[in-house]
């Protein structure tokens, strides 16, 4: 199975990149609103203008920043689930494992834009709100590519792909925002429980 995932091209500039990624950075730990444009010049060392060059708003920039992330996201999944070393059921139970294994040692609630930003800006803005719908769309898709495809090879055993990778992404998501108030990974331990048994036929609620 070859995934595809196909991004927007991007402007291919180190500054910009390098102010992106700042902003990354004071946005996945503090919140979009929480952040001030003087935040985002200081910590990328960049002056006003060169922002502006680059961004017409804060909310362009909110709405590259999320692009970006995705951009990054669909590039290490589709390198994930392209490598030759497993089948396709381990290669999602180890996509998820990373979820935890994240929450343990650095908190994915706190660098995953989805749980960080989807309430907060669903209300505040909608081109970041198209853009957060967008991706974790795309997500989503090659989720369901890799789950059709252990389909075949027989090492999943559900019905319809787009719909189970919907519902387990929608799954994981929650959890998530449930860790982030909980402060540990008991809720995504559980979850990927519930999901070993979806996608070999096993569950029962």
């Amino acid at each position: 199975m070859k995934i595809e995932a196909k991004s927007k091209i991007r402007e291919n500039n180190p500054t910009r990149q390098h102010i992106l990624d700042c902003g990354y950075q004071l946005i996945a730990r503090q919140g979009f609103s929480n952040v001030g444009l003087s935040q985002i010049l200081k910590h990328a060392e960049v002056p006003k203008g060169s922002f502006y060059h680059y961004f017409k708003s804060k909310e362009q920039f909110g709405e590259a920043l999320i692009q970006d992330y995705f951009f990054h996201y669909q590039n290490e999944l589709e390198t994930h689930f392209n490598a030759p070393n497993s089948n396709h059921y381990d290669k999602l139970i180890a996509y998820w494992q990373r979820w935890i294994d994240a929450q343990n040692t650095q908190g994915v609630v706190h660098t995953c834009l989805v749980v960080k930003l989807s309430a907060e800006v669903s209300d505040l803005s909608e081109s970041m709100r198209l853009a957060l719908l967008t991706g974790a769309q795309k997500i989503i898709s090659i989720l369901s590519l890799c789950i059709e495809a252990g389909i075949k090879e027989g090492t999943i055993q559900v019905k319809n792909p787009y719909s189970t990778a919907q519902l387990l992404y929608n799954l994981w998501i929650g959890s998530s925002l449930l860790c982030k108030l909980s402060k540990n990974s008991q809720n995504l331990e559980q979850t990927m429980h519930i999901t070993k048994a979806i996608l070999t036929n096993q569950a029962h609620f």
